[in-house]
């Protein structure tokens, strides 16, 4: 609501061509004037461009073996001897 309302105030009333009679815009209007796409579209477009560019990185790449579920060697037992903030300090 808040949205459609601003974007009323930008674009404004649009005026009837034959009276001349100034009429609020309605919803359907107001998308076709200020198009936003839907942002489950974008999350997805954006999942592939990501897959895309790690299948171009090539099978040697760690990133790609875990896109695949293919991820070599063991992990450790135990717990881990640093976090990575340890590691940053040195």
């Amino acid at each position: 609501m808040f949205e459609n309302r601003i974007l009323r105030r930008i674009f404004g009333p649009k005026r009837d061509e034959v009276t001349g009679v100034e009429k609020t815009i309605n919803n359907e209007q107001l998308n076709d004037l200020y198009f936003s796409p839907n942002i489950v579209w974008m999350i997805n477009l954006r999942r592939m461009r990501w897959v895309e560019h790690v299948v171009h990185l090539g099978e040697r790449r760690g990133v790609y073996r875990i896109l695949v579920g293919k991820p070599e060697g063991k992990r450790p037992l135990g717990r881990p001897r640093h976090r990575w903030e340890d590691n940053i300090k040195k």
